[in-house]
Protein backbone atom coordinates (compact mmCIF):
# COMPACT_ATOMS: atom_id res chain seq x y z
CA UNK A 1 0.00 0.00 0.00
CA UNK A 2 1.17 3.53 -1.00
CA UNK A 3 0.19 6.23 1.39
CA UNK A 4 0.21 9.95 0.96
CA UNK A 5 -0.51 11.28 4.79
CA UNK A 6 -0.60 14.50 4.48
CA UNK A 7 -4.30 15.36 4.22
CA UNK A 8 -7.30 15.64 6.75
CA UNK A 9 -9.22 13.15 4.81
CA UNK A 10 -8.43 9.54 3.43
CA UNK A 11 -9.09 8.67 -0.49
CA UNK A 12 -8.58 5.40 -1.91
CA UNK A 13 -7.45 4.47 -5.56
CA UNK A 14 -8.88 0.83 -5.81
CA UNK A 15 -8.86 -1.99 -8.63
CA UNK A 16 -11.38 -5.00 -8.57
CA UNK A 17 -11.59 -8.05 -10.24
CA UNK A 18 -14.53 -10.52 -10.75
CA UNK A 19 -14.28 -14.56 -8.91
CA UNK A 20 -11.94 -15.38 -12.41
CA UNK A 21 -10.05 -12.37 -11.73
CA UNK A 22 -10.81 -11.60 -16.33
CA UNK A 23 -11.75 -7.85 -15.71
CA UNK A 24 -10.32 -5.29 -14.02
CA UNK A 25 -11.78 -2.04 -12.76
CA UNK A 26 -10.41 1.21 -10.87
CA UNK A 27 -11.80 3.23 -9.00
CA UNK A 28 -11.70 5.94 -6.21
CA UNK A 29 -13.57 6.59 -3.13
CA UNK A 30 -13.15 8.39 0.60
CA UNK A 31 -14.75 5.18 2.31
CA UNK A 32 -13.40 1.91 0.48
CA UNK A 33 -15.42 -0.31 3.50
CA UNK A 34 -18.81 1.33 1.92
CA UNK A 35 -17.84 1.30 -1.85
CA UNK A 36 -16.66 -2.11 -1.63
CA UNK A 37 -20.50 -3.39 -0.03
CA UNK A 38 -21.83 -1.27 -2.85
CA UNK A 39 -20.23 -3.36 -5.42
CA UNK A 40 -21.17 -6.59 -3.80
CA UNK A 41 -25.11 -5.36 -3.56
CA UNK A 42 -24.94 -4.13 -6.73
CA UNK A 43 -26.94 -0.86 -5.94
CA UNK A 44 -26.34 0.60 -9.35
CA UNK A 45 -27.58 -2.50 -11.33
CA UNK A 46 -26.91 -1.36 -14.78
CA UNK A 47 -23.44 -0.20 -13.89
CA UNK A 48 -20.33 -1.72 -15.81
CA UNK A 49 -19.00 -3.70 -12.19
CA UNK A 50 -22.83 -4.86 -11.73
CA UNK A 51 -22.77 -6.49 -15.43
CA UNK A 52 -19.57 -8.16 -15.02
CA UNK A 53 -20.63 -8.98 -11.45
CA UNK A 54 -17.02 -7.20 -10.41
CA UNK A 55 -16.65 -7.17 -6.21
CA UNK A 56 -13.13 -8.35 -5.40
CA UNK A 57 -10.76 -6.10 -4.19
CA UNK A 58 -7.27 -6.62 -5.25
CA UNK A 59 -5.07 -3.58 -5.12
CA UNK A 60 -5.55 -0.56 -3.36
CA UNK A 61 -3.83 2.95 -2.89
CA UNK A 62 -4.62 5.48 -0.02
CA UNK A 63 -4.29 9.18 -0.36
CA UNK A 64 -4.50 11.85 1.62
CA UNK A 65 -6.11 14.59 -0.84
CA UNK A 66 -8.93 14.13 -3.63
CA UNK A 67 -6.58 15.41 -6.17
CA UNK A 68 -3.68 13.28 -5.89
CA UNK A 69 -5.87 10.19 -5.26
CA UNK A 70 -7.97 11.34 -8.97
CA UNK A 71 -4.86 12.21 -10.77
CA UNK A 72 -3.44 8.32 -9.79
CA UNK A 73 -6.80 7.01 -10.97
CA UNK A 74 -6.42 8.34 -13.96
CA UNK A 75 -2.67 7.41 -14.60
CA UNK A 76 -4.15 3.89 -13.63
CA UNK A 77 -6.89 3.71 -15.65
CA UNK A 78 -4.25 4.81 -18.90
CA UNK A 79 -2.35 1.35 -18.22
CA UNK A 80 -2.44 -1.80 -20.60
CA UNK A 81 -4.03 -4.50 -18.63
CA UNK A 82 -0.51 -6.09 -18.47
CA UNK A 83 1.10 -3.13 -16.66
CA UNK A 84 -2.05 -3.10 -14.05
CA UNK A 85 -1.03 -6.52 -13.28
CA UNK A 86 2.19 -5.74 -12.95
CA UNK A 87 1.47 -2.94 -10.64
CA UNK A 88 -1.31 -5.21 -8.53
CA UNK A 89 1.58 -7.54 -8.59
CA UNK A 90 3.87 -5.53 -6.86
CA UNK A 91 1.65 -5.81 -3.43
CA UNK A 92 -0.52 -8.79 -3.99
CA UNK A 93 1.69 -11.46 -6.19
CA UNK A 94 -1.31 -13.97 -6.37
CA UNK A 95 -4.16 -11.35 -6.66
CA UNK A 96 -5.78 -12.38 -3.96
CA UNK A 97 -9.02 -10.73 -2.56
CA UNK A 98 -8.61 -8.26 0.00
CA UNK A 99 -11.90 -7.29 0.75
CA UNK A 100 -11.77 -8.67 4.60
CA UNK A 101 -9.30 -5.67 5.02
CA UNK A 102 -12.16 -3.57 4.88
CA UNK A 103 -14.90 -4.69 6.66
CA UNK A 104 -16.68 -3.49 9.56
CA UNK A 105 -15.01 -4.75 12.54
CA UNK A 106 -17.29 -5.52 15.97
Amino acid sequence: MIEFPEGVYTFYVYILTNKNRTVLYTGVTNNLHIRLHQHKTKTNPNSFTAKYNIEFLVYYEKFGWIQQAIEREKEIKDLSRNKKLELIRIQNPNLDFLNHLFQQQF
